[in-house]
């Protein structure tokens, strides 16, 4: 652990003890298992930080030009947004979580499709809303070329690059912008969604629910793409879940600290709700999402840390 960390150890360290002793959480039954609880907790509250560093830094527009090595879609989002090019920096976040970051591959996939691979033709959200066919017939005949640079990222895997299939990238980006709504303005859409509620939370779920019919979005890929959003304070929403229908890893590590066993019958309701307590009484930015990634690894080796990455 840093010397830095440990006074947040600490503070959570007595915040789970002061819980345990109102409602026992039977998977944190030693003091090795609350320990590593801990320091997956740190971890996680450190990754979702370090978007909110780079939301408050100075982009340099070094990172938004797909031609560079130095392109970076995170980088490029929090520029875009700086720079008031709103619904550029939506575009790159979709992009971003709809291709993934691939271990050995970096984000050659997403470079290479934004770029057009470098074919004078940089498929930005004007673009590609102005001649969505064309972005088709690109894709399509790009495939080959595309694969041969990189792969989606580890929780993007299963995806496809396909144009036309009901399930490839073509659909996916096709439903997206009908999303978004047809006068293409993320603002707009913000606006309509904000006309129902301010609550942050609740916002986020009317986003949450309202993707839908964002081809190959599941529970994840919502989720990942929503919390950046907000992160990013593109949109002023805040997970008010972390949306275990049909999630596996938090799920599972959710059954395991609550009940101290993976295998355990109870109900996604009961569970939700323990985690939504679990959440008020911690109260961590961005809580919910720090329990779902810290859960989820958790989950996987609950007597020893292990640094995950990601």
């Amino acid at each position: 652990m840093r010397p830095a960390d440990v006074p947040l150890a600490d503070d959570l360290e007595k915040k789970l003890l002061s819980l345990i002793k109102q409602r026992p959480m039977l998977g944190v039954n030693s003091k090795k298992r609350l320990d590593t609880l801990i320091l997956q907790i740190i971890d996680s509250i450190r990754r979702i930080k370090y978007v909110a560093v780079i939301r408050d830094k100075t982009q340099g527009q070094i990172y938004t030009n797909p031609g560079s090595e130095y392109f970076d879609p995170l980088r490029a989002a929090s520029w875009h947004n700086q720079q008031g090019n709103y619904d550029e920096a939506f575009w790159l976040v979709f992009l971003l979580t709809h291709f993934g970051k691939n271990k050995s591959s970096k984000w050659s996939l997403t470079r290479g499709v934004y770029a057009g691979l470098s074919n004078k033709v940089v498929w930005s959200w004007e673009n590609i809303c102005s001649d969505f066919q064309a972005f088709l017939k690109w894709l399509h005949k790009s495939q080959d070329e595309l694969k041969a640079l990189g792969s989606f990222g580890n929780h993007r895997k299963y995806q496809s690059l396909d144009a036309f299939k009901y399930s490839g990238t073509g659909s996916a980006i096709g439903s997206y912008i009908s999303w978004v709504g047809p006068k293409h303005s993320h603002r707009q859409l913000v606006k309509r969604m904000q006309s129902k509620t301010d609550s942050p939370k609740a916002l986020f779920k009317l986003f949450y629910d309202s993707m839908n019919n964002v081809m190959s979005f599941g529970r994840m890929a919502k989720f990942d793409y929503l919390t950046m959003i907000g992160k990013l304070h593109l949109a002023p929403i805040e997970p008010d879940s972390f949306y275990m229908e049909g999630a596996t890893g938090p799920k599972t590590g959710a059954k395991l600290l609550f009940f101290g066993n993976k295998n355990v019958h109870v109900s996604t309701a009961e569970l939700n709700d323990l985690v939504k307590q679990l959440d008020s009484h911690l109260k961590l930015y961005f809580g919910m999402q720090v329990l779902e990634d810290s859960l989820c690894n958790w989950q996987k080796s609950p007597e020893k840390y292990v640094h995950f990455i990601g």
